[in-house]
């Protein structure tokens, strides 16, 4: 039969390679391949390191608070002074008349001033404890972003391997059913079949033609978002497996896992350790200041009658807030009130986690089942088709019998590409879900962002302007 000999094969080859994995020429991309790219290439990620290395800072912010401040000065100068003694004075009796005294100094000098503090009412160590919470929370947040376009580019991936597999089967589709009406318009010629059967044909034959052309534009539109997200044009992809061996054994297992270690939720935890620390640096605004001070200072000309004057003091103040408007009492109850939002955003986050599991983990035992029953559908399908078009010979079966079997197969086919594509996709997300998606997990040939290199450079950096190099 000319479908099993053409089209029926073809189509079948598509899905083979999709579905099973036939043997691509060396130069295909791999998903792999792809996911290494977008760890180093994709903007939104490295936006986010750039923002973690940010955060880094402000634990060494925090740390110059005990660190002493040194500020020095100089100053230089000219001055005139010009004096008139009246004529009734000694000095103008003595001079004969009025006398005027001209003075011009030149005065300059410098100093240095030095303030330690002693006690701050534990502010800054509460600030660098908050600062330190930041980061960690920040290295979560990096964490779930890497999960987020790790998963973005496994979903491109398939995407455009799904499309490719699909345009191929609209172009096969097409195919057959336009040998149908040459088929039908030979028999509408002998007089076997009637004028509606071939415009039922045709009509077949331009609804495959509009399902083409959508399918191409939906394999257009997945390969510029795999462009975005992988940095790399996409050609021949090789197909896309599903990382069951990687997954728990049980939901219940992956909302525990998730529930531990899902980046999103260590992220809200950190946030309220940064809050609570936050609320104790308010606090401190309340409590006594301690603070040693240090001058010294040389003055050159800075009267006539004095050529130098240096000076040295130390002073240790003490400053006990008694009222200051109310503003700190105002901050103090503000810090307070973002610490419980923080501890509800935890609540949040887990349950957000958790309802991901489940949705991801249904999805993932939905597509198996999916793909039995598109298998079953397929074989089914091809049986029904052949026998249809026997009977359509024998004339015991109309055109749109036919049109519909093929129609039926075709739909199935489509069914098996789209099933397998959602399993991959899923166990991925189930992996997603858990919190452990990542480069070093997935074995991805990759050097792996460590943010703890780019803290350490920076946590004791006392002075320098330039960024670290390297992280």
């Amino acid at each position: 039969m000319w479908l099993d000999a053409t089209g029926g094969r073809l189509v079948a080859s598509a899905i083979a390679v999709f579905v099973i994995g036939t043997s691509l020429p060396a130069a295909a991309q791999t998903l792999d391949q792809a996911l290494v790219s977008a760890y180093s290439t994709n903007p939104t990620l490295n936006s986010q390191r750039a923002a973690t290395r940010a955060t880094d800072e402000y634990v060494p912010i925090a740390l110059s608070g005990y660190r002493p401040q040194v500020f020095g000065s100089a100053s230089i100068g000219a001055e005139w002074a010009e004096t008139r003694v009246s004529s009734g004075s000694a000095a103008a009796l003595l001079n004969g008349g009025n006398t005027i005294s001209n003075n011009r100094l030149f005065p300059s000098g410098f100093g240095v001033t030095i303030s330690q503090t002693i006690y701050d009412g534990l502010r800054t160590a509460n600030s660098v404890r908050g600062a330190e919470s930041q980061v960690r929370g920040q290295r979560e947040l990096l964490r779930n972003t890497e999960q987020l376009v790790l998963l973005d580019g496994v979903t491109a991936y398939m995407n455009v391997l799904q499309n490719s597999a699909l345009v191929e089967l609209q172009k096969q589709n097409l195919a057959a059913l336009q040998e149908e009406l040459r088929a039908a318009r030979d028999r509408f010629a002998v007089g076997e079949i009637t004028r509606t059967d071939v415009a039922q044909a045709e009509a077949s034959v331009a609804n495959a033609q509009s399902l083409l052309s959508q399918a191409q534009s939906n394999l257009t539109t997945s390969q510029a978002v795999f462009l975005q997200v992988t940095g790399l044009k996409a050609t021949k992809l090789s197909p896309g497996r599903p990382i069951d061996p990687m997954l728990p054994k049980s939901v219940d297992a992956a909302i525990q896992m998730g529930l531990g270690r899902h980046p999103a939720v260590k992220a809200a935890e950190f946030a309220v350790d940064a809050s609570m620390s936050n609320v104790k640096v308010a606090e401190s605004a309340l409590s006594p200041q301690l603070t040693l001070n240090g001058a010294a200072a040389s003055n050159y000309n800075s009267s006539a009658t004095t050529e130098r004057a240096t000076s040295a003091a130390a002073t240790l103040n003490l400053s006990v807030p008694i009222y200051q408007g109310g503003g700190e009492f105002a901050t103090i109850r503000q810090s307070k009130e973002f610490l419980s939002q923080s501890r509800i955003e935890v609540d949040v986050n887990r349950d957000q986690v958790r309802a991901n599991v489940v949705q991801y983990w249904g999805a993932l035992q939905a597509a198996r089942d999916a793909i039995e029953s598109a298998q079953a559908s397929v074989a089914a399908n091809e049986i029904a088709l052949r026998g249809v078009r026997e009977e359509w010979r024998v004339g015991q079966r109309t055109t749109l019998d036919v049109l519909n079997a093929q129609t039926a197969l075709f739909n199935a086919r489509a069914s098996l590409v789209i099933a397998q594509r959602d399993r991959v996709v899923a166990s991925y997300a189930v992996l997603s879900a858990v919190g452990e998606l990542n480069a070093a997990k997935l074995s991805l040939r990759v050097a792996t962002y460590n943010p703890k290199i780019h803290y350490e450079q920076v946590r004791d950096a006392w002075i320098g302007v330039r960024t670290p190099g390297g992280q």
